[in-house]
Formats: structure tokens, sequence, C-alpha cells
């Protein structure tokens, strides 16, 4: 929890650009940086629609704050699973790299200028490499092998609340729930220690939902001075209950702060930080039985301090008069990880929007 700590003191200096003041067009700051969700209201009768790509990539593997070789994670990390048949006591299979593109499309509508209802469908696509070392004990290598899952991910609904506005500064609460529509059930052939091939039901992060209702309250605080927007929210995600495989992912907990720079109407700049905490993973799913770091329940999750870059660009004149184009790319300052995980190298954003 430390680094969302340091983070959420961080909320009353930093935070998002906010939209659509009565008085000024729009401008290309008046939206927080395109990765975080949620962050405006809109007027009375007015719509937005979204579509947004991220990609991350994750290589490399670590304890806590330390990294770790697959030689290493074979010799010294037990298996949870150890004793029951065909199992080793260490692990002997290590992820090496896992690329995850998604693929976002979302809708606002305002019945009245105090609520502004969201929702936000998504598409997943994931790999994941790695090395299968043979069976028992030692660093021989058995060779390489690579699993892969996609579909549709799990589907956010929303309500905005205007709690404060006094037009330079402004709040508003997140009222959010997951609908669990992501499949739980993906499976790939993987290569085992022993030399076969089964096809089996991919580890928890290969699959695409969460399986349960998650409620994802929040809270966003905007302001504006000159050419100078900034903001936070924090905001976190709580499970309600074991999944239909028996199991729970980690509540998780965020808070960003952000500011943005206009050059001018049409073309801004921001930097943004952003702490993430994610508790382990509760219960265990049966079907997922392995000497793979990604199959061991208390290996999931931990703290992660993220710092972003992004521009905002918005269509002033023309065919596109409205549409206004966004990217955002980060990296992680620290990260302390329940391991052996492996460890976040980048996050790349980019979405389009559309008022009307």
């Amino acid at each position: 929890m430390k680094y969302f700590s340091s983070a959420a003191a961080a909320l009353a200096c930093c935070a998002p650009a906010f939209a659509h003041d009565a008085h000024i067009e729009p401008r290309a700051y008046d939206h927080a940086p395109i990765g975080v969700m949620g962050d405006h209201l809109h007027k009375k009768g007015e719509f937005m629609l979204s579509a947004r790509y991220m990609r991350m990539e994750m290589e490399g593997n670590r304890i806590g704050t330390n990294s770790l070789t697959p030689e290493q994670i074979v010799t010294t990390v037990p298996n949870q699973f150890a004793g029951q048949s065909m199992q080793p006591p260490t692990l002997r299979v290590v992820p090496t790299r896992m690329p995850m593109d998604m693929y976002m499309l979302g809708g606002m509508y305002a019945p009245s200028d105090t609520v502004t209802l969201m929702i936000m469908g998504m598409y997943g696509e994931r790999e994941m490499d790695h090395i299968t070392f043979q069976g028992g004990m030692g660093t021989n290598q058995l060779g390489e092998f690579t699993t892969g899952s996609r579909g549709f991910g799990d589907t956010k609904v929303a309500a905005l609340v205007r709690l404060f506005d006094n037009v330079t500064h402004k709040v508003h609460f997140n009222a959010s729930i997951s609908v669990p529509t992501g499949s739980l059930s993906k499976q790939d052939a993987i290569l085992t220690p022993m030399g076969g091939t089964p096809t089996v039901r991919l580890p928890y992060q290969m699959q695409l939902g969460s399986g349960t209702w998650d409620l994802e309250p929040g809270l966003t605080y905007v302001g504006h001075e000159g050419n100078w927007n900034w903001g936070a929210q924090a905001r976190a995600t709580l499970r309600l209950g074991d999944n239909s495989a028996n199991y729970t992912f980690g509540n998780v907990y965020e808070a960003t702060s952000w500011i943005a720079y206009g050059f001018s109407d049409s073309l801004s700049v921001s930097t943004r930080l952003k702490a993430v905490t994610q508790d382990s993973i509760g219960g265990q799913d049966l079907h997922i039985v392995a000497p793979v770091q990604t199959a061991q329940t208390n290996f999931q999750g931990g703290d992660r301090l993220d710092m972003f870059f992004g521009a905002n660009y918005l269509f002033k004149d023309g065919a596109l008069k409205g549409n206004r184009l966004g990217i955002e790319a980060g990296f992680p300052l620290s990260q302390d990880l329940n391991g052996p995980h492996l460890e976040t190298d980048f996050t790349l954003t980019i979405g389009w929007q559309l008022a009307f």
C-alpha cells in the first residue's frame, strides 16, 4: 500500500482537466490524459463516444523489488502444489514476457447537468512466452512455448455524480460496477517439465475477466487556471465474493494525479503519476494446477508507481471538427511485486473521443 498512500497524498495538488465549461469553447486540455477514465461530466443531453487502444509490455521477473533470472526461480521458489501427483517441489516453468493489447469502446450520456452515465466494453488479446525446465531439479532447459488468449473482457457501467462546481474547481463521485462478461476458461497447449504438450486451462493472468461483480467507487477532482489544467482521482475495485471457478482476484486500489498545459485550444501536453496496489488471489481454480508462478495464487498483485507523458489534440475546423485524439505512454518508477511476477516495462494508450 505504500505507493498508493504516497500518491493519495498528492491528490490535492495535481489532477485531471475538466471539460465543457459553459462560458468557453472546447479545448484540447478540457479532458484528462487519455489513460484516465471517468474524468469529466457532460452537459444535459450531451453524448460522447470514445475508442481506446492500450498496449502493455511485461518482461523479466522480480520478487519484491529484486529481479530474478529463470534459473534462480526454478532452484529457489517452492511450488504451491508440491506433493500432488506429478508436481515437483519447485517451480519448473517460468514466464519471460507478456504483451497485452486491449481495445475499448465507450459511450457517455448526460440525463442532467449533475449526472453523466457511462458504459465501456473491452476486447483483449494476451500472449505469454515461457521457458520449461526439465522435471525434477536443476537448470536444464527442456524448451520454450507461447500461450495466448483473446476475447471480450468485463463490461463497465457507471454514473458520474457532480458534488461541487465553482467553475475553477470541480469534484465528482464515480459510481461504477464491473459486469463479469469476460471468460474464465480459456485454454491452450503447454510444454510440461516431463515433455508433454497437453491443452489445459490457462493461469489467472491469461483469463479475460474477473468472474465477479465488482464495485468500483472513486472520487475525482479537476481544476484549471489559464492554460493550465490539473486534477486527481482515487478509485478502488472491490470484489463481491468468489466467482464460478471458486476464486477471487485481489482488490485493487489506485490513485493518480496529473497536470496539463495547453499550447493552444487544439494542442496540450500532460504528465501524470499513478500508484496501484493489488492484493493476492483468494481461493483457487481447481483446474489451474501447474509448477508455474502464474498458477500460484500468492504470486499475484503487488505495488507499482508509474509515470506517464501524454498529449491531446482537438480538431477545431473542417470535417473532423470536435474530434479529439489522445496519446499517453508510461513506464514504472518502482515495482514491489508479490513474486516471482512479471515486471511491467511500459504502457501505451491511444484514444479518440467525440462529444455531440
